[in-house]
């Protein structure tokens, strides 16, 4: 038994856009329904989803069933933390590409991409501890501690005034796959809070996917506005979340009452 190559990785490295749901309900049942749709990546939300280590494995198990969508595990973690166990955990658990938020500095950005690297004797190798955990089947895997850190995918989300001011050194730090853009938190932190769509919050984005791809990684974002989305790949973003699975509930249930009832649809976020 081989250890698995990550398609999302090999994906964006090639330059492919790939098409992302945000997974926020911290349900395998409604993951799997995703699943399904043919999403080429999913997003399972520690951070600001009711998620802990047990609803993360259901999740990564029930995707798992769906080889052409890739399951992507965000940890939670805040302005200046690392989060090395979570990061552990969340690889042995199986997930072969993490997003970690609230990356501010490249030296933040070094330290994280030790925590996803098992030493080496190539001197590239980082601090990951050894487990004979689901990501290696138990020792199934003979080839796993010496191929996964070759899989494992390290996307970093930059989200503030500080961050932007340190991208080029974090997009430029090695074992860095990709840096994904939150524009949520981006427009409070440049003081537009609740308004992603405010013209300097927009143009800071645009600004940062050149300044990622002249880095040579793969820049990401999440926006449930269409007309959105498809700007921020033409700008030549590789990996777009382009809705919510609670958004997509919340529109659906609101539209379907209203066809009934006296109460008033919900729109749509024109960004997120």
């Amino acid at each position: 038994m081989q250890t698995p190559t990550n398609p999302f990785k090999a994906a964006i490295a090639a330059g492919r856009p790939q098409i992302g749901l945000w997974l926020g309900l911290g349900s395998p049942y409604s993951a799997e329904i995703c699943a399904g749709a043919g999403f080429d990546w999913l997003l399972i939300d520690g951070e600001h989803g009711p998620n802990d280590t047990l609803t993360l494995l259901a999740q990564l198990q029930a995707v798992a069933a769906y080889p052409a969508s890739h399951a992507i595990a965000r940890i939670p973690m805040g302005h200046g933390e690392v989060g090395e166990m979570l990061i552990k955990q969340y690889l042995d658990l199986g997930a072969q590409t993490l997003l970690v938020p609230m990356v501010d500095t490249a030296a933040q950005a070094a330290r994280i991409v030790r925590a996803a690297r098992y030493p080496q004797d190539d001197g590239k190798g980082g601090m990951r501890g050894m487990a004979g955990a689901r990501a290696s089947a138990w020792g199934r895997r003979a080839d796993y501690y010496q191929a996964a850190n070759a899989q494992v995918c390290v996307l970093v989300q930059v989200e503030t005034r500080e961050g932007l001011e340190q991208l080029d050194a974090i997009a430029a730090t090695e074992g860095v796959d990709g840096v994904f853009i939150g524009p949520a938190d981006l427009s409070a932190s440049m003081g537009h809070v609740g308004n992603p769509g405010h013209p300097e919050v927009q143009a800071a984005i645009a600004e940062a996917i050149t300044r990622i791809r002249r880095a040579g990684k793969a820049a990401g974002i999440l926006t449930p506005n269409e007309e959105l989305a498809r700007k921020y790949l033409q700008l030549g973003c590789s990996f777009v979340a382009v809705g919510l699975d609670t958004s997509l509930l919340v529109q659906a249930t609101s539209a379907l009452a209203a066809r009934f009832k006296d109460v008033q649809p919900v729109a749509p976020g024109s960004t997120y």
